[in-house]
């Protein structure tokens, strides 16, 4: 007699199998429930699928991604934009791109509303020039220069103040293969006088030397395609005050009168030449008023220079302003960022290049009290918390967002660091042979915590390993949290099975929290 109910046990299927009709094959081969469009745009949007993942390609998740981003606008384009912005904005994601792709997506839309509302959200998406040059290298690829594009870029220079236009027209001269100049021509006669309404001398003057240099404010006659314009005189003391002090610095040779350009009118070290670029002195005088985010970029080669030495004023300068969680968050510095400068700075030398330098211990150290300082105030909470960490092979594999250097098992053991020093309760697991205690401790620094996770010996991740693991030995649990590549396979059971029986057995609404330390993540195990 045949036991059909051995093929079948209700409430137990091997993740290797569908449990539901809403959940769909994962690239690793193991089923997860499908996110709705929306929750995919949001990931894609802080995540971006740079360098894809351990079983995706890049082609593949940004293809994927692109599809999703376009489900959005065809539902409602205004909700879509508004995403982009609202994450743009808070600082959410370690870097732009993603949300710049998606906003050229929503401008090339067929619908006019949603195309007007990206266009009207170009300034807060792009807000710098650099920003400004990739979306226009990614908008030409997906649509023409129309009056609408033609009149957004125009208003994303005229809107600026002369002071706020100058710092980007000089910091920001030609990236993507985009100058200033290309942006305005491409903006044609949106641009014209009186074309946008009345502007000020000193936005003309930019707009001249943009377009003409120094040597251009003379009366002049222009003819193109045939149509002759004529352009009245303006007066070169109409530029600001940066704009001169940048024009002047490009022909200094002497270092201290180049020190005192950049301290009196806050020059930057892309507006510095190259001649200059192996000064001390100029790098001291550019670390005074430095951004945080440049701050972060140069400290190897701060260091380097001697810059940042042992009891150097500028270490003391850099180690307090790292320790300055206002400025931190007024910079929108994404705790990522933070975390490519430390793993950067800590192995003494550059991605590229042949540049060494022998790490400041007091650097190192702010830099790593910086990275919880970024993620702002985590709230506390009474929560019992079990956290499991993946430790297997692919956890050590590709670039969480591109990112150098951060892999799925850094991140994942950084974040873990940051939520368990907000927790009172917790218990730290790994996914082993079995799940296995791991022995972390809220001080412990991000080295030891990478280095006590890294001698584990790996297992299959079992998402629902857990729940199965707190139920068994009747640990109460408020809260699992799993943080790993998020594309799994390996189980006899499905997490949120797992979960359920744990409820039913414990008395527990406990909740599962999968983090997924990787980019391009389309499906979750449920919860």
């Amino acid at each position: 007699m045949t036991r059909y109910a051995k093929y079948f046990k209700h409430g137990s299927t091997p993740q290797s199998q569908p449990a539901s009709p809403k959940q769909a094959r994962n690239a690793a081969g193991g089923y997860a429930f499908v996110v709705s469009p929306w929750t995919r745009l949001e990931r894609f949007l802080i995540l971006g699928a740079e360098g894809g993942t351990y079983y995706a390609s890049e082609q593949k998740l940004v293809l994927a991604n692109a599809r999703g981003v376009a489900a959005c606008l065809d539902e409602d384009g205004v909700r879509a934009v508004a995403m982009i912005v609202a994450i743009s904005e808070a600082g959410r994601a370690p870097k732009q791109s993603p949300a710049i792709f998606a906003l050229a997506m929503a401008c090339a839309h067929p619908h006019d509303v949603t195309r007007t509302a990206a266009l009207a959200a170009l300034p807060r998406v792009c807000r710098t020039g650099a920003q400004l040059f990739e979306f226009l290298t990614t908008v030409q690829e997906l649509r023409g220069w129309g009056r609408g594009l033609r009149k957004a870029v125009s208003r994303w220079y005229l809107a600026k103040t002369p002071d706020a236009l100058a710092y980007q027209v000089v910091k920001y001269r030609q990236r993507e293969g985009f100058t200033h100049r290309d942006a305005l021509r491409l903006a044609g006669g949106a641009m014209a006088n009186g074309a946008m309404g009345p502007r000020s001398l000193e936005v003309d003057a930019l707009l001249r030397f943009i377009t003409t240099g120094s040597d251009g404010f003379g009366a002049r006659t222009v003819v193109r395609s045939g149509k002759t314009s004529h352009y009245d005189a303006i007066p070169v003391e109409a530029l600001p005050r940066l704009v001169m002090a940048f024009t002047e610095l490009q022909g200094e040779t002497n270092e201290a009168r180049a020190a005192q350009l950049i301290t009196d009118h806050g020059l930057t070290h892309e507006m510095v030449p190259t001649t200059l670029h192996g000064s001390p002195l100029v790098w001291r005088a550019l670390l005074e008023q430095m951004p945080m985010t440049a701050m972060l970029r140069n400290l190897g080669r701060l260091t380097t220079l001697g810059v940042l030495a042992q009891g150097s004023e500028g270490t003391a300068l850099v180690v307090s302003r790292l320790a300055d969680a206002d400025r931190l968050a007024k910079a929108r510095v994404h705790p990522l960022a933070v975390l490519v400068a430390l793993n950067t700075y800590r192995m003494g030398h550059g991605v590229r290049g042949g540049k060494q330098w022998t790490p400041v211990p007091q650097v190192t150290a702010a830099l790593e009290r910086a990275f919880y300082l970024a993620f702002g105030g985590i709230p506390a909470t009474k929560a019992r918390t079990l956290f499991a960490l993946d430790v297997s092979g692919s956890m050590g594999m590709g670039q969480v967002a591109g990112m150098t250097g951060i892999t799925p098992r850094v991140g994942s053991a950084a974040m873990a660091m940051a939520t368990m020093r907000a927790q009172r309760h917790f218990l730290m697991m790994g996914f082993s042979h079995e799940l296995v205690p791991l022995h972390l401790h809220p001080r412990m620094s991000l080295q030891e915590v990478i280095n006590t996770v890294s001698a584990v010996p790996m297992g299959g991740t079992d998402c629902a390993l857990p729940m199965l693991w707190a139920a068994r030995t009747r640990t109460p649990v408020d809260a699992f949290v799993v943080y790993t590549d998020n594309e799994t396979w390996f189980g006899q059971v499905h997490p949120h099975q797992a979960l359920d029986q744990y409820r039913q057995k414990m008395g527990i609404a406990a909740k599962v929290i999968v983090v997924g330390i990787h980019t391009g993540v389309l499906a979750g195990p449920g919860n």
